[in-house]
Formats: C-alpha cells, sequence, structure tokens
C-alpha cells in the first residue's frame, strides 16, 4: 500500500478495523469514513445494536458492513449474517459490496431474492456462504423449504427499513427476525422513522444506540435542479423537447407506474429515441439486459419506475427527469443521486402539474433548498438547440482531421456552390428536426397528500419476488 493511501486510510484504522478490511478498502478506492461510517462502526464493534437514519449515499452499506464482516471472520460452516433489503437490484448491489469488502478475508456473500431460479439458488446455498443479502419474500421461501437455517445468526442488518414497510415486507420481516438467535446483534437502518418501524425496533432491538446522518449532510450540490409547471398531457412532448435540447449522454426517467414505463418507453422509441424501460413486472433476465445495456450506452434513456430503480448504480448519468413527481420527498433525493456523482455535474429537471406544487414544497423543505422554476421550451428553442449540437458535430469533426479524401471534394463543391449555402445545407442534414408521430400516454390522477407513515396495501403475490406493489393515493393501484 503507497504511503499517501495508508495515510488516507489512518482514520479507517483509527476505528478498530482489521488490515485485511483496511487493504479490500484500498482495493475500493476508500479514502476516509463518512459521518455514519465514523460512528456506527465503532458502536457495532462493541456489540450494541444500532438504529441509523441515513438515506442513500451516506456510505451505510459500508458503515454495517465492516462490522459484520469483522463479527464473522475465521468462521465457516453455516450462515452466520442477514442483510435484508426491499428489492432485488439493492440486493445484488449490497452483496457485490460486501464480497469486496470480504475478499481477503474469504467471507462469501450471496444474494437471494426472487425473479431468480430458486434451484440455482440452492445450489448456490450448499456451497456455504457466510452471509445472505436477501428480499424478505425470497428468504421466506428458502426458510419454508428448509434450505435457509438461521439458528447460528450471529447479525442482522434492516436496510432501506421504511421502504419494506411501504411495500408491505412487514410481517415477513417480523417472521424472520423471530426465527433468529436471542443473542444476535440487529441492525436498522432507515431514511425515515414511521409509526411502525419505531414499534419493530422496540419489539427487536436491545437499547440500541441511535445515530442519524441530517439531510444537510446529504446533499447534492453538483446537482442543478428545475421543475416546470405543466399538465399531465403536456409532458411527453415537453420531455422530448427536453431530450432535443440538452442531448444527454445518460438519462433515467423515473414514471409512477409500470403501464406509464412501458407507454413512455414505446413512445419515445416510435419518435426515434433510444429507450428501454424497467419495472417489477420483467423477468430478471430481461431487467438484467436493459440495466447492461444502459452501463455500456447502446440505451441512452432508461424510463423506470422508482422501485425497479432502487439500488440501481450506473456511473455516468447527466440527466434525471422526473416524469411524475414522487410520493415520498426522500424518493427525490435516491432519484436525482442517480446523476452528479464521481464530482461530475448533472441535471434534475421535475414536471410539476398544478395540484401538486404542495409535494413540490415538501421536497424543498426535506433538502433545505429552492428548486428554480423554469418555463416549457417552446419549438422554436428546441430546433436552436438541434442546430448548436451540428455545429458543435461539424467543429468537433474538423479539430479531429482525417479529412484528406474529403478535401478535392470539397473544393469542387465550392467552386460551383455558395460557402454559406453548402455549410448551411450540412447543418440542415445534421439537425435533427423535431418528430411530431401521433403518441398517446394514459393521463394519471395528481397525487394526494398523505402523512407519511401512513399504511399501504400489502402487495399480492409477495412468495418469489422482491417485487411489491405498493399503492399510491392515486386510484391506480391495479395498473402498478
Amino acid at each position: 500500500m503507497k504511503l499517501e493511501e495508508e495515510f488516507l486510510l489512518e482514520k479507517f484504522k483509527e476505528l478498530g478495523i482489521s488490515d485485511l478490511i483496511i487493504r479490500a478498502l484500498s482495493d475500493m478506492g476508500f479514502e476516509e469514513p463518512t459521518p455514519i461510517q465514523e460512528q456506527a462502526i465503532p458502536t457495532l464493534l462493541s456489540g450494541r445494536d444500532l438504529i441509523g437514519q441515513a438515506q442513500t449515499g451516506t456510505g451505510k452499506t459500508a458503515a454495517f458492513g465492516i462490522p459484520l464482516m469483522e463479527n464473522i471472520k475465521g468462521r465457516s460452516g453455516a450462515i452466520m449474517g442477514i442483510v435484508l433489503t426491499p428489492t432485488r437490484e439493492l440486493a445484488i448491489q449490497v452483496a457485490e459490496e460486501l464480497n469486496k469488502l470480504g475478499q481477503f478475508l474469504h467471507v462469501r456473500t450471496l444474494p437471494i431474492y426472487g425473479g431468480q431460479d430458486i434451484q440455482r439458488q440452492i445450489k448456490a446455498l450448499q456451497r456455504r456462504p457466510q452471509i445472505i443479502v436477501a428480499t424478505p419474500g425470497r428468504l421466506m421461501d428458502h426458510m419454508e423449504r428448509r434450505t435457509i437455517r438461521l439458528s447460528d445468526i450471529r447479525m442482522v442488518v434492516l436496510d432501506e427499513a421504511d421502504e419494506m414497510l411501504n411495500m408491505g415486507f412487514i410481517e415477513d420481516i417480523e417472521k424472520i427476525l423471530s426465527a433468529t438467535p436471542d443473542s444476535r446483534q440487529t441492525l436498522l437502518f432507515s431514511a425515515t422513522m414511521p409509526r411502525q418501524i419505531q414499534s419493530l425496533a422496540q419489539r427487536f432491538l436491545k437499547d440500541p444506540a441511535l445515530i442519524s446522518v441530517k439531510s444537510k449532510e446529504v446533499t447534492i450540490p453538483l446537482v442543478e435542479q428545475h421543475y416546470m409547471e405543466l399538465h399531465d398531457r403536456q409532458k411527453f412532448d415537453v420531455v422530448c423537447r427536453l431530450l432535443d435540447i440538452q442531448s444527454p449522454e445518460l438519462a433515467i426517467i423515473f414514471v409512477r407506474t409500470k403501464r406509464r414505463v412501458d407507454e413512455v418507453a414505446e413512445a419515445l422509441k416510435k419518435r426515434g429515441y433510444s429507450s428501454e424501460g424497467i419495472h417489477g413486472d420483467l423477468t430478471q433476465a430481461k431487467r438484467d439486459a436493459v440495466i447492461r445495456q444502459f452501463r455500456e450506452g447502446t440505451i441512452e434513456v432508461l424510463v423506470a419506475t422508482d422501485v425497479a430503480a432502487r439500488g440501481l448504480d450506473v456511473s455516468g448519468v447527466t440527466h434525471v427527469y422526473n416524469f411524475d413527481i414522487p410520493q415520498d420527498p426522500e424518493s427525490y433525493v435516491h432519484r436525482i443521486g442517480r446523476t452528479g456523482r464521481a464530482g461530475q455535474t448533472g441535471l434534475a429537471m421535475t414536471f410539476v402539474i398544478p395540484r401538486e406544487l404542495e409535494h413540490l414544497r415538501s421536497i424543498e423543505r426535506l433538502i433545505k433548498r429552492k428548486i428554480v422554476r423554469m418555463s416549457v421550451p417552446t419549438i422554436t428553442e428546441v430546433i436552436e438547440g438541434q442546430q448548436r449540437l451540428a455545429v458543435e458535430r461539424l467543429l468537433n469533426q474538423v479539430e479531429e482531421g482525417n479529412l484528406e479524401q474529403y478535401r478535392g471534394r470539397a473544393e469542387e463543391l465550392l467552386e460551383n456552390t455558395d460557402s454559406v449555402a453548402l455549410v448551411s445545407a450540412a447543418l440542415k442534414l445534421l439537425t435533427k428536426e423535431p418528430d411530431s408521430t401521433p403518441i398517446k400516454i394514459t393521463e394519471e390522477a395528481p397525487l394526494r397528500l398523505r402523512s407519511f407513515g401512513s399504511k399501504r396495501r400489502q402487495p399480492d403475490n409477495r412468495r418469489g419476488s422482491s417485487i411489491g406493489k405498493p399503492r399510491y393515493n392515486n386510484g391506480s393501484y391495479n395498473k402498478r
């Protein structure tokens, strides 16, 4: 390890972390602990239960992952740690990070989630991983089949507990916790603390330490945030105009329902955009394929629901469009946190219909920041934006050179054609004209305000799938 790396990791060493985990942290590019890591790791290493109130982007996976590794290192032969997550995407992401943390300890982590062949998971379990990262429904399946036993569990982590509550997993969580030894160490992480989460903590955690990372510590300074006030029927044309003006490298469009994912993704394709959608009804193979194409840049626009995008980690996202405003302010932070990463700037645009302005105000109160209003772009602005893009492409080509084989033909053209007319014709060919292909997007009713922690409908068919069906108060539950 280089001297400068050792110096940067010194704060991790001061927390009492063993050398093999420090080595893994160095390999992973960690430099110094985040606030929640600094507070949580010593507490957890002392053996106490913990409640951590923290949002995405605070480093909570390492905050619980490092003590989890320390707790079970050197032991094998049984599952000793369980992390429960709301979605398969988050389960995969957390398992990947834990496997990196445990790479030099030979601690193996296995993700278990619905949508994947259960027989394949049973075979993987026979290789005796020490840690399971699971969605509650699929873990219950394995418990009922006796392919996972919880008698040796030393630590249980509930990650994004409020989201699991919203998805109707609270009863499964209670059954899972009841099946683990009383001697276990229990960790609960949640962005919000509704009444049912507090009740769960009181029942299953013993004298927990409380750690809270305030919203001011979860800043998103590199994300430029705007909103547009418009009617639902205008949204699709406006998002197309923004795509034409802003030309994002990679963009995510967040919508409220599965039906909207399908309709918006298909409509974008009809108008010539490289687009795909992800939601909970897709097969895991299809979802994986779409996300892989998005990561590789084959798809430039991803249309997604909140649940499907939970845990989605793709670098290089330049723009986030909130086609539908999220019900919960915390979801807004999750959404726009997909851009503005790794020191890069990002842009987030939120569409707000007039009756949903109070939702926007609640988001502003959470992030302690005004979101700037922008006017709806005109067709003229779209054409100007595309013309600017065409000019940039021409100038970039000039800078790149390699034009010798075209020079003779160019000189020949200039002898017989006005130079301004010739460049104008080139710009016209390169400029994408606004596409007016007729599109039908089913209108959605506006959101109604509700208090946080209010009970949502239990999702159906949770067995075998980590994707539940949260009810939004807009009368269209069955369309999700």
